[in-house]
């Protein structure tokens, strides 16, 4: 059993009969009362997102995982096809599990974490930047990077992301896969 003292972002937990993945996390100490932990929680079964506040020394209990390294094979509609890249075992998993998988390319590494109890896919980590190419945007204007503006640009995912006026078509993009923004522009 652990304690709220434990709690850390990705850490996997049995809370109301199912499985639970901390998104985000925050340790209160307010200046009058007992300090709190107040969390955002995903579920692993369904991907629904709830919000939990935890006092202080609260037990949770904590689900024993292994994480393994996995390659993205491709989506055929009902599922996304992984592959373990040590044992070359493939897995299929639901959209529900992916935190983003509008921005899941074919080939790209992942970190997929597996219950040790019942060999079951937990959840999917992205690594936290991805390179992807802009498949189609309006075109760009020379000399307009002062401002903030930004146009909506279709990455090769799929994805629709904003970036900003100067970024034309057939550019390497950098993306945050946690926020699903644009970070840079990359050269070639």
């Amino acid at each position: 059993m652990a304690s709220t003292s434990d709690i850390r972002k990705g850490l996997c937990i049995r809370y109301s009969n199912d499985i639970y993945k901390i998104t985000e996390f925050m340790h209160v100490k307010p200046g009058k009362g007992p300090a709190f932990v107040r969390t955002k929680l995903k579920s692993v079964t369904t991907g629904k997102v709830i919000d939990n506040t935890f006092s202080a020394g609260h037990k949770i209990e904590e689900i024993r995982v292994e994480t393994h390294s996995f390659q993205f094979l491709y989506n055929d509609g009902e599922g996304y096809h992984f592959m373990n890249t040590s044992t070359y075992d493939q897995i299929v998993l639901q959209e529900s599990v992916l935190d983003a998988p509008d921005l899941l390319k074919e080939e790209e590494i992942v970190k997929i974490q597996i219950n040790t109890e019942d060999d079951s896919p937990l959840s999917v980590d992205m690594p936290q930047y991805v390179i992807l190419e802009v498949t189609a945007t309006e075109p760009g204007l020379k000399g307009n990077t002062a401002t903030n503006a930004s146009k909506p640009a279709t990455v090769e995912t799929g994805a629709l992301v904003n970036v900003p006026l100067f970024i034309n078509e057939g550019d390497l993009i950098r993306i945050d896969t946690e926020k699903g923004a644009y970070q840079e522009r990359i050269k070639k």
